[in-house]
């Protein structure tokens, strides 16, 4: 199995602005539940610790095989929700490991 950790820092010059990128981020990537040949898990997670340099949002996704990532990298859904979200995500940090 393969583990898919993401996280982003979102735009925005208030605290409702960048609330509305996390909830926007968040609902995006959690329309692609069960969408996703291979992927076994998708959990995403808002910061909720407020501090400076913290991303705002985290996605834990599992992958049955480092193919079924790589295949999820070019679906149709996932590119689709990466154009939704051209232009909300300042910064983004990944980490992809073999889980037990």
């Amino acid at each position: 199995m393969i583990r898919h950790i993401v996280m982003w820092r979102v735009k925005g010059e208030s605290a409702d602005e960048r609330r509305r990128g996390r909830l926007q981020v968040k609902a995006a990537f959690e329309g692609l539940r069960g969408r996703i040949p291979g992927m076994t898990r998708l959990e995403i997670g808002l910061d909720t610790s407020g501090t400076d340099y913290a991303c705002d949002v985290v996605l834990v996704t599992d992958f049955h095989s480092q193919q079924a990532l790589d295949e999820y990298a070019n679906h149709p859904e996932h590119l689709r929700v990466r154009r939704e979200l051209d232009g909300i995500r300042v910064t983004r940090h990944q980490v992809d490991y073999a889980a037990e």
